[in-house]
């Protein structure tokens, strides 16, 4: 290694040790009680088999779109992720997945692999030599460099140029992160558009969209009915409640029974009656929520009034649906990346949105990419 390889293991190390009773007191949390044990401590978290593809992203968001790229290689692939929705996600996709270890570990962790594909911004430095080092070709895939945090990674181009030297293959998002990922270093780099977008959402059965305006209230959470019940008025248009599990079927219904009650305002459940007539109308049916979009003006997305972490915002923005969220997004975030114009909102805004609808923008999305480089890429080296 290095002489700057070894200072930067050891300041790691340093940070390491100082964080062992942080580490041990959050792991009595449920929540990390599996992740943190992984990816600090080796627990239950061997390494992968030698000479697979080595796939590697973050949160949900990430893996979720590299599934259809992973699905090509599925008996061969090993899949690391970061976060608890990561590495729940990627079980759905193989149950070859893996917590990546801290930095510190990874010496001891990683071994000969046939090609590393990192997605987006998981910028490890010892991840990259490491696998390089071991024999396996590197691909960054997915890359950008977001307008909010190109001055910090600027001010840091000593370092990421490092990295850089261990990648041997970059595919970036925009010609604008080409140019601001070659001036961090990054060499032999290639456009070709967002891949999060590359399996866009389709309409199952064409409904008949009403004269009104459509508000789509979606993937509604507990809490979230009645505070959108609270904001919502009749002369808005149309209200559709779609709630994210179907247990909660029943308790939406006699909430918003309740809310009408000596309300000029008219309600169905669409199981019992399958248009859309009515003033406010309760979607107590499972896979139509993409057909829903595509006769809506509005979406309120769930998940993110409450502490529940978002929903996915591609699918109304493909239907040119305004969207409402609020600021929860936290698993998300990199799918809200991917769309220009949208609204995140404390909880006692949403009736001053909704009744300023008009005026809001419709959302972009950004350029959809296609994975075909990258499965051409990997297959050179296979």
């Amino acid at each position: 290694m290095s002489p700057f390889s070894i200072f930067y293991y050891l300041v790691l190390s340093f940070i390491y040790i100082l964080a062992i009773p942080y580490l041990i007191f959050k792991s009595r949390n449920s929540k990390y009680r599996q992740a943190i044990p992984a990816k600090f401590f080796l627990k239950d978290n061997v390494p992968f088999k030698e000479n697979g593809i080595w796939f590697h992203s973050c949160s949900m968001g990430e893996t979720k779109a590299i599934k259809p790229l992973i699905d090509n290689y599925l008996e061969n692939a090993n899949i690391s992720v970061i976060t608890n929705t990561g590495f729940e996600e990627a079980k759905k996709i193989s149950p070859n997945v893996r917590y990546l270890p801290f930095e510190i570990f990874l010496p001891f962790w990683v071994n000969k692999q046939k090609v590393l594909v990192v997605m987006e911004a998981e910028l490890w430095y010892l991840l990259f030599l490491l696998a390089k080092k071991k024999g396996a070709k590197t691909l960054l895939i997915n890359a950008r460099i977001s307008d909010k945090s190109y001055k910090s990674y600027k001010r840091f181009s000593f370092f990421y140029k490092r990295i850089f030297q261990n990648i041997d293959k970059v595919f970036a998002q925009s010609e604008v992160d080409k140019h601001r990922l070659e001036e961090l270093g990054a060499s032999n780099v290639e456009v070709i558009g967002n891949i999060k977008l590359a399996q866009l959402p389709k309409v199952n059965v064409k409904l008949e969209k009403p004269k009104q305006v459509v508000i789509t209230a979606a993937s509604t959470h507990e809490n979230e009915e009645k505070l959108i019940l609270n904001a919502y008025k009749k002369e808005q248009g149309k209200l559709i409640i779609v709630p994210r599990h179907p247990e909660r079927f029943d308790k939406v219904d006699f909430l918003i029974l309740d809310f009408i009650k000596d309300k000029n305002i008219s309600y169905q459940k669409y199981s019992v009656k399958d248009d859309f007539d009515s003033d406010i109308i309760l979607i107590d049916k499972m896979g139509i929520l993409n057909d829903i979009y595509a006769i809506s003006d509005v979406v309120i997305l769930g998940g993110a009034f409450e502490k529940i972490g978002g929903h996915n915002p591609i699918e109304p923005a493909f239907f040119n649906c305004k969207i409402i969220s609020g600021k929860n997004i936290f698993n998300q975030k990199s799918l809200f990346d991917c769309i220009k114009n949208y609204y995140l909102i404390e909880n006692d805004e949403l009736g001053e949105y909704l009744n300023n609808i008009k005026n809001l923008e419709k959302p972009i999305l950004t350029k959809a990419g296609s994975i075909e480089p990258i499965i051409k890429e990997i297959n050179k080296w296979l």
